[in-house]
């Protein structure tokens, strides 16, 4: 790293007696390497003139600094290091002041939490992110953080992972001053000749012990959040680790604390949890990343219509009107839609009464939707969205009407979850316009939105829905045509890896608890009774004409559904929930009909440990994502992991299903497989393409790239 690159990326100059030193490092001012020397030396330079008296640090553009430079991320680290930086901020003999406009995150706040004084602009935002990552702050901010904020404060802080508003920071004790206006340069000198008309004086974070010292009332918050954090955290490592920084920034004196915090530091940054971590991260900013993007723009769209007013199109309505959109609703009958509008007032008048939204703003975005039960009243909109019935016949009756009134260039999109989107294009006279658009239950909360590409769609329609992700702020992953796209089709080979279990001595409960203890916030047994029983047995009888007559098929889940268990909505189903309970309750009529099954197939139940399950439920999740990848359905191994993480309960932290393959070893892997194999070859046919991988010595990350 050469004096003139960060000369580029830290600018200096001298303004009166106030050297102003500028970060220019687009488009956020990351932390790269020649920022950090950049702004080393302008401490030196600082120290060394006897012309300057104070120092001001100001980003460029529209951030302080966001945070680590992510091109760095795995390389080998280059001086000089983020906590040299921060110490010798800290150290520079002259008042510095840091002016946050934008974002200052993670290494950024740790930054301005070096210099001696903090003056933020209203639009600023100030977080300690690092948790989001499997990290923890490894400048000082676990130190310095409990000296500005208190410990409460800054430990809440940084294991939420989420930003402060200018307001909300400055009321914290983060910053000392708020400022009106948008030119952080002028605001900052302003500041500064303020600080030196007062003969302000260097005032060190670090030397600050006034919030720490209350010892006795410090452990107690502290194990008061400890408790609550091994509940909320189940499983993950850097949320622990930033508690016990915050105690030692209240135990040991700072100096010792920067070294008990750097050794943990590393801890994180060896952690598996942070390997899977850093992948979910990047995996979802290269979802986006299609084919289609380099051949089309995205059509223009403003104004869009929602077939149906059910939980799923009230849902996906919610998103649209919350993405600034006109919406039009349609539905079959006046009772229909006035069942939808309600549906859709009910997630507002939940947000009024939570104290998230006001009356007035409820107001302001329904008169943006319009509810109807004519499709001539859709005529204009630029894009459709069918939620209706999961029934093929159902969908392309809606979808003759929508190609007889909807403008030429609207985009005709489907909601389904398994349904061949070719043959629903194929009753329009427009294929071109035809896309699917898995939204995932509660559609305004949950984040995963499968893009399914049918055969004839054109390239712009694809950026169009992938323009319309974005506005929603969705997690988009692009997805080929077959039953169940990415998501469902591998959820149906696992949950048959379920069943098998469930049938060979495991019992549903066995098996959730197993699942749970791996990361996932439910079981397969307890979302079936989440999302109803009764989805599942329509979709089994549907693919009953083709199923292969020579597999296996567990007869379990259908005795249940007869009896009208459909799960919580009908208060029974695997568990039982009396009186609409949320939680399930174990229930011995479904061991009854478990052991009935087993005795009909003459199956004798074994024992399997909750190390046997998982082994059997991820083999069956990679072995078929090696499938779906292989096909096409999936453009790269790392969309499998975000459709999971993102629409599935998947922990984050092991990074999906191939990331977490590559991590225990593909070799062992496909070795289960072939050992499971022995007892059915016809479910457990190992992936052409995990041998393949195996063979070369090869992971799935190497399809990436």
């Amino acid at each position: 790293m050469t004096s003139e690159t960060a000369a580029s990326v830290v600018e200096l100059k001298q303004d009166g007696d106030v050297l102003l030193v500028t970060i220019n490092n687009p488009p956020v001012n990351a932390l790269g390497a020649a920022v950090r020397q950049g702004l080393a030396a302008a401490m030196e330079q600082a120290d060394a003139s006897a012309e300057v008296k104070a120092v001001l640090i100001v980003g460029q553009g529209k951030a302080f600094i966001a945070g680590a430079d992510i091109r760095e991320f795995g390389k080998p680290p280059v001086a000089p290091f983020l906590p040299d930086v921060c110490n010798r901020i800290e150290a520079c003999s002259k008042p510095v002041v840091a002016v946050i406009h934008g974002a200052a995150l993670g290494g950024g706040l740790e930054i301005a939490m070096a210099a001696h004084y903090r003056l933020a602009l209203p639009a600023a935002k100030l977080g300690l992110p690092e948790v989001s990552l499997g990290l923890i702050p490894g400048a000082g901010g676990t130190q310095r953080a409990p000296r500005l904020m208190g410990v409460k404060a800054a430990a809440e802080l940084m294991l939420s992972g989420k930003p402060l508003s200018a307001k909300a920071a400055q009321a914290a004790g983060l910053v000392d001053k708020l400022e009106e206006g948008t030119d952080p340069v002028a605001a900052g000198m302003a500041y500064i000749r303020e600080l030196l008309a007062q003969d302000a004086p260097v005032r060190a974070t670090s030397a600050d012990q006034s919030q720490l010292a209350d010892k006795a009332a410090a452990h107690a918050e502290l194990e008061a959040l400890r408790a609550d954090t091994v509940k909320k955290s189940r499983g993950l490592f850097s949320p622990l680790k930033i508690i016990d920084c915050v105690q030692a920034a209240v135990d040991l004196p700072f100096a010792e604390g920067l070294k008990f915090e750097r050794v943990q530091f590393l801890a994180c940054i060896d952690s598996p949890q942070r390997q899977g971590l850093i992948h979910a991260f990047f995996a979802e900013k290269e979802t986006a990343k299609i084919p289609e993007a380099k051949a089309a723009a995205p059509r223009h769209f403003a104004k869009i219509a929602i077939i149906g007013g059910g939980t799923m199109g009230a849902g996906i309505t919610v998103s649209a009107l919350d993405a600034g959109l006109v919406v039009t609703m349609i539905e079959r009958d006046a009772e229909s839609i006035a069942r939808g509008q309600a549906n859709v007032e009910k997630v507002y008048n939940g947000l009024i009464a939570k104290g998230r939204m006001t009356e007035d703003a409820k107001v302001a975005v329904m008169a943006r939707y319009t509810p109807s039960t004519s499709y001539d009243d859709i005529a204009d909109v630029d894009l459709v969205i069918e939620a209706v019935f999961e029934d093929l016949e159902v969908k392309k009756a809606v979808f003759k009407e929508l190609d007889r009134v909807c403008k030429s260039g609207a985009v005709l999109a489907t909601n389904t979850s398994y349904l061949d989107i070719d043959a629903i294009a194929a009753v329009t006279s427009r294929p071109q316009d035809v896309i699917g658009l898995h939204f995932f239950s509660p559609a305004n909360i949950m984040k995963l939105l499968e893009i399914v590409v049918p055969s004839k769609v054109a390239a712009d329609v694809v950026t169009t829905a992938f323009e319309l992700a974005k506005k929603m702020k969705k997690v988009p992953v692009r997805a080929g045509v077959c039953d169940g796209f990415i998501g469902n089709r591998i959820l149906a080979t696992y949950k048959q890896a379920a069943d098998y279990l469930m049938e060979d001595g495991a019992s549903p409960y066995e098996i959730d608890e197993a699942v749970r203890g791996f990361g996932f916030a439910m079981g397969p047994f307890q979302v079936t009774d989440l999302a109803g029983g009764d989805i599942g047995w329509a979709t089994r009888k549907r693919r009953a004409a083709t199923r292969n007559p020579k597999a296996r098929y567990v007869e379990i889940a259908d005795r249940i559904c007869e009896n009208g268990w459909f799960g919580q909505k009908t208060q029974r189903g695997f568990y039982l929930y009396p009186q609409g309970a949320r939680v399930g309750q174990h229930d011995p009529e479904v061991l009854a009909i478990v052991d009935a099954e087993r005795a009909k197939k003459g199956v004798t139940a074994r024992q399997f440990t909750a190390e046997e399950i998982m082994r059997r439920y991820m083999a069956a999740m990679v072995n078929e994502g090696a499938k779906v990848v292989e096909e096409g359905i999936a453009l790269r191994p790392l969309d499998v992991d975000v459709t999971f993480i993102s629409g599935y309960g998947f922990p984050r932290y092991r990074g999906g299903p191939m990331k977490w393959a590559d991590m225990q070893g593909l070799d062992k892997v496909l070795a289960d497989i072939e050992a499971f194999a022995k007892e059915d070859a016809l479910f457990w046919k190992p992936a052409p393409l995990l041998q393949k991988l195996v063979a070369e010595g090869k992971n799935f990350d190497s399809l990436n790239k």
